[in-house]
Protein backbone atom coordinates (compact mmCIF):
# COMPACT_ATOMS: atom_id res chain seq x y z
CA UNK A 1 0.00 0.00 0.00
CA UNK A 2 1.76 3.14 -1.21
CA UNK A 3 1.14 6.63 0.07
CA UNK A 4 2.44 9.81 -1.47
CA UNK A 5 2.97 13.19 0.12
CA UNK A 6 4.70 16.42 -0.78
CA UNK A 7 5.37 19.87 0.59
CA UNK A 8 5.85 23.07 -1.36
CA UNK A 9 7.59 26.10 0.10
CA UNK A 10 5.34 29.18 -0.05
CA UNK A 11 8.24 31.62 -0.31
CA UNK A 12 7.60 32.97 3.20
CA UNK A 13 9.82 32.00 6.12
CA UNK A 14 9.56 28.29 6.80
CA UNK A 15 5.91 28.05 5.68
CA UNK A 16 5.00 25.06 3.52
CA UNK A 17 1.84 23.64 2.03
CA UNK A 18 1.63 19.90 2.46
CA UNK A 19 -0.52 17.54 0.44
CA UNK A 20 -1.08 13.81 0.66
CA UNK A 21 -2.38 11.48 -1.98
CA UNK A 22 -5.80 11.63 -0.27
CA UNK A 23 -6.21 15.25 -1.38
CA UNK A 24 -6.69 17.95 1.29
CA UNK A 25 -3.83 20.39 1.83
CA UNK A 26 -2.49 21.61 5.17
CA UNK A 27 -0.21 24.50 6.05
CA UNK A 28 2.95 23.46 7.90
CA UNK A 29 4.90 26.26 9.53
CA UNK A 30 7.58 27.10 12.05
CA UNK A 31 8.06 30.55 13.56
CA UNK A 32 11.55 31.84 12.81
CA UNK A 33 11.43 34.61 15.40
CA UNK A 34 10.14 34.80 18.97
CA UNK A 35 6.50 35.92 18.96
CA UNK A 36 6.03 35.34 15.23
CA UNK A 37 2.62 33.93 14.40
CA UNK A 38 2.51 30.52 12.73
CA UNK A 39 0.00 29.65 10.02
CA UNK A 40 -0.07 25.96 10.94
CA UNK A 41 1.48 23.26 13.09
CA UNK A 42 5.16 22.39 12.90
CA UNK A 43 6.21 19.07 11.35
CA UNK A 44 6.86 17.62 14.82
CA UNK A 45 3.45 18.78 16.05
CA UNK A 46 1.94 17.03 13.04
CA UNK A 47 3.53 13.78 14.23
CA UNK A 48 1.72 14.15 17.56
CA UNK A 49 -1.54 15.07 15.83
CA UNK A 50 -1.11 11.99 13.64
CA UNK A 51 -0.54 9.80 16.69
CA UNK A 52 -3.64 11.21 18.42
CA UNK A 53 -5.71 10.76 15.28
CA UNK A 54 -4.48 7.22 14.65
CA UNK A 55 -5.25 5.97 18.14
CA UNK A 56 -8.53 7.92 18.36
CA UNK A 57 -9.82 6.26 15.19
CA UNK A 58 -8.94 2.86 16.64
CA UNK A 59 -10.62 3.57 19.96
CA UNK A 60 -13.78 4.98 18.34
CA UNK A 61 -14.04 1.94 16.07
CA UNK A 62 -13.50 -0.52 18.92
CA UNK A 63 -15.93 1.21 21.28
CA UNK A 64 -18.55 1.27 18.52
CA UNK A 65 -18.06 -2.47 17.93
CA UNK A 66 -18.43 -3.02 21.68
CA UNK A 67 -21.67 -0.98 21.52
CA UNK A 68 -20.51 1.43 24.18
CA UNK A 69 -22.80 4.47 24.66
CA UNK A 70 -20.07 7.08 24.23
CA UNK A 71 -20.88 10.50 22.79
CA UNK A 72 -17.40 11.96 22.48
CA UNK A 73 -13.70 11.20 22.51
CA UNK A 74 -10.71 13.47 22.83
CA UNK A 75 -7.09 12.32 22.82
CA UNK A 76 -4.52 14.74 24.20
CA UNK A 77 -0.77 14.32 23.82
CA UNK A 78 1.89 15.77 26.08
CA UNK A 79 5.40 15.12 24.81
CA UNK A 80 9.04 15.73 25.69
CA UNK A 81 11.83 15.99 23.14
CA UNK A 82 15.53 15.28 23.30
CA UNK A 83 17.73 18.29 24.00
CA UNK A 84 20.31 17.34 21.34
CA UNK A 85 19.73 17.09 17.59
CA UNK A 86 17.85 15.34 16.23
CA UNK A 87 15.34 16.48 18.86
CA UNK A 88 13.16 13.39 18.67
CA UNK A 89 10.27 12.69 21.00
CA UNK A 90 11.53 10.74 24.00
CA UNK A 91 8.36 10.64 26.09
CA UNK A 92 4.74 10.93 25.04
CA UNK A 93 1.74 10.73 27.33
CA UNK A 94 -1.68 10.20 25.76
CA UNK A 95 -4.77 11.10 27.76
CA UNK A 96 -8.08 9.76 26.48
CA UNK A 97 -11.21 11.62 27.54
CA UNK A 98 -14.30 9.55 26.78
CA UNK A 99 -17.70 11.18 27.16
CA UNK A 100 -20.96 9.33 27.69
CA UNK A 101 -23.29 7.82 30.25
CA UNK A 102 -22.79 4.16 31.09
CA UNK A 103 -19.46 3.68 29.30
CA UNK A 104 -17.69 0.66 30.78
CA UNK A 105 -14.13 1.36 32.00
CA UNK A 106 -13.01 -2.15 30.97
CA UNK A 107 -14.15 -1.48 27.40
CA UNK A 108 -12.17 1.77 27.28
CA UNK A 109 -9.08 0.09 28.74
CA UNK A 110 -9.28 -2.74 26.20
CA UNK A 111 -9.82 -0.35 23.28
CA UNK A 112 -6.75 1.66 24.29
CA UNK A 113 -4.69 -1.52 24.78
CA UNK A 114 -5.66 -2.88 21.35
CA UNK A 115 -4.83 0.42 19.69
CA UNK A 116 -1.49 0.61 21.46
CA UNK A 117 -0.39 -2.99 20.92
CA UNK A 118 -2.03 -4.01 17.64
CA UNK A 119 -3.60 -1.36 15.44
CA UNK A 120 -2.01 2.11 15.71
CA UNK A 121 0.82 2.36 13.19
CA UNK A 122 1.83 5.80 14.47
CA UNK A 123 2.25 4.46 18.02
CA UNK A 124 4.25 1.52 16.72
CA UNK A 125 6.67 3.87 14.92
CA UNK A 126 6.96 6.55 17.60
CA UNK A 127 7.23 3.87 20.28
CA UNK A 128 10.59 2.86 18.80
CA UNK A 129 12.17 6.05 20.16
CA UNK A 130 9.70 7.40 22.71
CA UNK A 131 8.25 5.94 25.87
CA UNK A 132 4.49 6.17 25.33
CA UNK A 133 2.22 6.11 28.37
CA UNK A 134 -1.55 6.39 28.55
CA UNK A 135 -4.33 7.36 30.90
CA UNK A 136 -8.04 7.84 30.49
CA UNK A 137 -11.05 9.26 32.18
CA UNK A 138 -14.73 8.91 31.50
CA UNK A 139 -16.90 12.00 31.77
CA UNK A 140 -20.60 11.28 32.07
CA UNK A 141 -22.86 13.59 30.19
Amino acid sequence: MATEAKVTWTGTGLRLVGEASSGPAIVVDHAMKEGERQAGPTPMELLLIGLCGCTAMDVVSILQKKRQPFTGLEVKANAERATEHPTIYTRIHLEYVVRGKGVEPQAVERAIELSETKYCSAAAMLGKTAQITTSYRIEEG
